[in-house]
């Protein structure tokens, strides 16, 4: 038996039990030789990028304990763990991907061109935000596809404490941005193909 066979979705027993916050079962998988810590489903999703973006703590601890886990891996829309786990919140997360030294805090995805600060920015996420701006190698400034700022962003939903915050921080992003009118929303993601999936998206 190879239990690293995948089901109709290409996903293998690995990815199921990481997704839904199975530690146990992901560390039986993962002391058998036969078991790969990196393997995908159709959209890119590895065991890690669905840890991180659920926020399954024990989970992403486990698999970050491996130095064959790669934890930049991006999904087909260019999304690392570090931006899921950014732009749904969970700060504990980004916290223990921030520790590995192979992980690039500053890379945007390929369809919105939008950093993990710039999507923790854009959902209210005060904690990330704030974990983010504690990095030198993070810019807090990087416009995304439509020539939007983390700031923008902010005050585009309404986050005023957020925008407070990166307002009044000097030396990164003009003051005068903060008096921009109020934006057209930007075009909606794509609607896409991917089947109805139990729990948790797949993308």
């Amino acid at each position: 038996m190879n239990p690293d066979t995948p089901d109709k979705y290409r996903l293998t027993p690995l990815l199921w039990a990481a997704q839904n916050r199975h530690g146990g079962i992901v560390r039986i998988l993962l002391e058998r030789n036969d078991v790969n810590p990196n393997t995908s489903n159709e959209y890119g999703r590895t065991p890690l990028s669905f840890a991180a973006g659920n926020g399954h703590e024990g989970v992403v601890r486990i698999l970050l304990e491996r130095k064959d886990v790669n934890p930049n891996t991006t999904n087909e829309y260019g999304r690392t763990p570090l931006s899921l786990a950014a732009e749904n919140g969970h700060e504990q997360v980004v916290r223990m991907l921030l520790k590995r030294n192979d992980v690039n805090p500053d890379t945007a995805d390929t369809l919105f061109r939008q950093t993990p600060f710039s999507f923790a920015a854009e959902n209210g996420h005060e904690g990330v935000v704030r974990t983010l701006l504690g990095r030198n190698d993070v810019n807090p400034n990087t416009p995304d596809k439509y020539g939007l700022t983390p700031l923008l962003r902010a005050m585009e939903n309404g986050h005023e404490r957020i925008a407070e915050l990166l307002r009044d921080r000097p030396g990164l992003i003009p003051r005068h941005v903060a008096s921009v009118p109020p934006l057209e929303p930007p075009p909606q993601p794509p609607q896409l193909s991917e089947p109805p999936f139990k729990r948790t998206r797949r993308f």
